[in-house]
């Protein structure tokens, strides 16, 4: 049974089931589940926890079963907790987790609760995850995406009774706060906490905020493509100073944009060799939110655009590698940047 994390309260209001799974990589959030599970659990009886780390393909997992049946003498009910931080649990684990969740079936000594990383679509399905959805409840956590962070923020500055300012002043204020803390919603969570600590309950100003919330934003390449094929510019060149500051490397950032632009070319030709879009882009395996954003570019980029900037791609990828290229800087990351920037450009070009 699948359930979406904003259902979890709800959900465990009707009653508790015996087998749960969480996945997925936004701490925060897959902490704030588990630990609504527990206290309901807790509050039911559930008074003992075990709790089993998988870690390496040697892991006794006897162990595991050994501990879900059993209790001691000084608890009736008892939870079981698995955490596969790799989120492989190999061949010997497979069977034991299939195990595991048709052994819950019906189970209501014992609560079980798996806690996994992020899983491709090839992962879940696996017949080990199978077993777990088909027995029990799985929750995928999903990441708060940054459109929807000042949402976030906005819901959890409520949850202690504060606010910003009605319109466009409190709008900026949440912009700004999602801007410090991007990639890095456990850091928001702290940040947020500060404020209620600070300030009194009621509302806050934009200058209160901006006197406050450090800037703990963490970025990574694949938000950088997205910022970059919405044509956010000022974000991109966020992204970009986060990025070097971080220490990340300079040519993964240049195949990232060089692949984006390979990938717009190969489904432009597609496209002007008869086939339809949809097609294109799942031959190049284009998915989610890329899918989405390259059907909205693609009618703005002509195939001599792309072609020029794919020439640019070139070229930056040489500058990264320590050549000249004429009338590019030759810092790599101005380079980059500049290639960057043309990309958004062209993807925000009027039709």
């Amino acid at each position: 049974m699948q359930l979406a994390l904003p259902q979890l309260q709800a959900h465990l209001q009707k009653g508790l089931r015996s087998l749960y799974t969480l996945h997925g990589d936004e701490a925060l959030l897959v902490q704030e589940a588990a630990d609504a599970i527990r206290a309901t659990a807790r509050a039911q009886g559930y008074t003992e926890r075990s709790v089993h780390v998988v870690s390496g393909a040697h892991f006794d997992w006897s162990e595991v079963l050994a501990a879900g049946g059993s209790l001691s003498l000084f608890a009736d009910r008892q939870m079981l907790e698995v955490r596969i931080p790799t989120g492989k649990p190999g061949k010997e684990g497979s069977p034991m987790i299939q195990q595991l969740a048709q052994s819950a079936e019906g189970n209501d000594s014992t609560l079980t609760l798996f806690i996994l990383p992020k899983l491709d679509n090839a992962t879940k399905k696996g017949a080990w995850f199978g077993a777990l959805d088909q027995f029990g409840v799985t929750l995928q956590v999903e990441s708060v995406e940054r459109a929807h962070l000042p949402q976030w923020i906005a819901q959890r500055l409520k949850m202690q009774n504060q606010s910003v300012a009605a319109g466009q002043e409190g709008q900026a204020c949440l912009q700004f706060f999602a801007d410090r803390v991007e990639g890095n919603l456990l850091a928001a969570h702290q940040e947020i906490q500060k404020l209620g600590l600070l300030y009194p309950e009621g509302e806050l100003s934009l200058e209160q905020v901006e006197s406050a919330v450090l800037n703990v934003a963490r970025y990574d390449v694949f938000k950088l493509s997205e910022a970059v094929l919405s044509g956010q510019v000022a974000r991109v060149q966020r992204m970009l100073d986060g990025l070097q500051a971080e220490g990340e490397a300079a040519v993964l950032v240049h195949y990232t944009l060089a692949e984006d632009i390979r990938a717009l070319k190969r489904v432009k030709d597609a496209i002007a060799e008869g086939k339809p879009m949809p097609m294109a882009l799942r031959e190049q395996r284009i998915w989610g939110v890329r899918e989405k954003l390259f059907e909205r570019v693609l009618p703005r980029l002509s195939g001599s655009r792309l072609a020029q900037l794919l020439q640019n791609a070139h070229q930056v990828d040489g500058i990264v590698k320590g050549l000249k290229v004429a009338d590019w800087p030759a810092d790599p990351w101005q380079a980059l940047q500049r290639l960057a920037l043309r990309v958004a450009s062209a993807c925000t070009a009027k039709v």
